[in-house]
């Protein structure tokens, strides 16, 4: 694993949690990162990750719409 440092203006008002959490989310949704690898860099336990999902408005859910229109399309 890579480490980074970033250095994030005081303003912002983030902890270093919050920062990780949101990095963690974006890369999820856009499937660079599984849910195993998301929860692992936001500190978290999957279960733990799935459930604060919700409060980033990401689907724990992570299939294209294209996807879900082919697959009821064949049911």
């Amino acid at each position: 694993m890579k480490t980074i440092t970033l250095h994030l203006p005081d303003s912002l008002d983030l902890s270093s949690r919050e920062a990780a959490m949101l990095i963690a989310t974006r890369l999820y949704e856009q499937g660079k990162l599984s849910l195993g690898q998301a929860a692992e860099l936001a500190g978290y336990s999957k279960r733990t990750f799935m459930e604060l999902l919700a409060d980033y408005n990401v689907s724990i859910i992570n299939h294209p719409a294209s996807d879900l229109a082919r697959d009821v399309a064949n049911a």
